[in-house]
């Protein structure tokens, strides 16, 4: 046998292979596809019941609703204007980034501001009936996508939120890395970290990088007695698109990936951009080095404070990861869906609109509730609380830059 038709025989044998590997993972991903996924750990989580009692207080964790219907119909914007009535003032909106789709928030000449400007007023609309506090993060497409003039897009937005909704907050101010910190009740306190920072391109605030990671310790371990949130735009941990996952229909129509209707067949040769976007990665996948760097630095501090909470946006979908103590969220499905793989370190995956709801009780019980338009819960659970600190300070400690309004 000549050494060519070796070569054919083994590169028939890898084909077939790579399309029986594609049919498997697309049979067990229709098994469980848009279908919550818990853990076996937690399939009891029906069964655990929180107090009877109203909270003291509740956090909504939204992330990514840029795309939201602006004619009064959008579920999301529905769910949420009931669950803040429900809420009344004892409660907090965290809205974790990615605010307006595509780009963010364009110059008022643009032609694209019109249709950006009635997605973000439709959002706004509704955060102004509610008598709770307002926190605005920025996500990548709040910078014009990372592009070099991010900054003056995020800018803009930020003062558009405050002639609009001036007693809302919008963290950190001016597109600073933070830490920022926002008392938000009794031993319930949020830090905001602005995490695209790290990861834009072109200009941007002047910082020390590894300073906010300093600070945040000193944050952390200060307030070790209290309940603490930890926000920002990118996940540390996913199991999705920026995570490095991807469905089978990605390998052979890689394009859709970028756009979701772009069905141009590239059998094996799709499956490199796949392994780019898990190894390399683009400039908003937690592989490039950037965003890479920048996980790193942070997952060092948080595991060092068990009990803390991260919650980000970003990938479109419902995900929930405890590790080393820690809790960390995805609750990026605020206007859009995207698959999201069972298993793993998560407890809790779902590819379906909705977020989460934080709702804490008396001596820091702090209970998580999966909330999506249509459905009953899917979720919920008791996250532990940390170490009780030895003797608590006589006051909060606080960061550096004290949140505050946009009045």
């Amino acid at each position: 046998m000549s050494t060519s038709t070796l070569l054919l025989y083994l590169l028939g044998a890898l084909a077939l292979g790579g399309l029986g590997w594609l049919l498997r993972r697309f049979y067990q991903e229709r098994q469980y596809r848009r279908r919550p996924y818990v853990a076996p750990a937690h399939n009891n989580w029906a069964q655990q019941l929180p107090p009877t009692g109203a909270p003291l207080h509740r956090v909504a964790l939204l992330g990514d609703p840029g795309a939201v219907a602006t004619d009064g119909t959008d579920p999301i914007l529905n769910l949420l204007a009931g669950w803040q009535q429900q809420t009344g003032p004892a409660g907090t909106v965290i809205i974790l980034g990615d605010n307006v789709y595509p780009t963010g928030l364009p110059a008022p000449q643009h032609p694209g501001r019109a249709a950006a400007e009635a997605r973000f007023a439709a959002l706004l609309d509704v955060l102004r009936q509610f008598q709770g506090t307002v926190v605005f993060l920025s996500g990548n497409h709040d910078w014009n996508k990372g592009r070099p003039d991010g900054w003056e897009y995020l800018r803009r937005q930020e003062a558009y939120v405050r002639e609009q909704l001036p007693q809302a907050y919008y963290l950190p101010v001016d597109g600073h890395p933070g830490p920022v910190s926002l008392q938000l009740a009794p031993d319930l306190l949020l830090i905001v970290l602005n995490t695209q920072w790290w990861v834009q391109r072109g200009v941007r605030p002047a910082a020390d990088a590894k300073a906010p990671f300093q600070e945040l310790r000193r944050l952390l371990e200060a307030n070790r007695h209290q309940r603490v949130v930890v926000a920002g735009h990118h996940p540390l941990y996913s199991n999705a698109l920026h995570g490095g996952k991807f469905t089978a229909k990605q390998h052979v129509f890689p394009l859709t990936t970028v756009h979701k209707q772009a069905y141009v067949p590239l059998p094996i040769i799709g499956s490199l951009l796949p392994l780019y976007r898990k190894v390399v990665g683009a400039a908003e996948d937690m592989a490039h080095p950037r965003y890479r760097k920048m996980r790193r630095r942070l997952l060092r501090v948080l595991h060092e404070f068990p009990g803390v909470l991260y919650a980000a946006g970003h990938d479109h979908n419902l995900q929930y990861f405890a590790y080393k103590g820690g809790h960390y969220l995805v609750s990026g499905s605020g206007s859009k869906t995207a698959f999201v793989q069972k298993g793993g370190r998560a407890t809790f995956v779902h590819e379906h609109k909705g977020f989460f709801s934080l709702d804490i009780y008396p001596q820091r019980e702090a209970w998580l509730r999966t909330l999506e338009p249509g459905q009953d819960e899917v979720f919920r659970l008791r996250l532990q609380n940390a170490p009780e600190a030895a003797t608590p300070p006589s006051e909060p400690a606080s960061s550096s830059q004290v949140a505050q309004p946009l009045l």
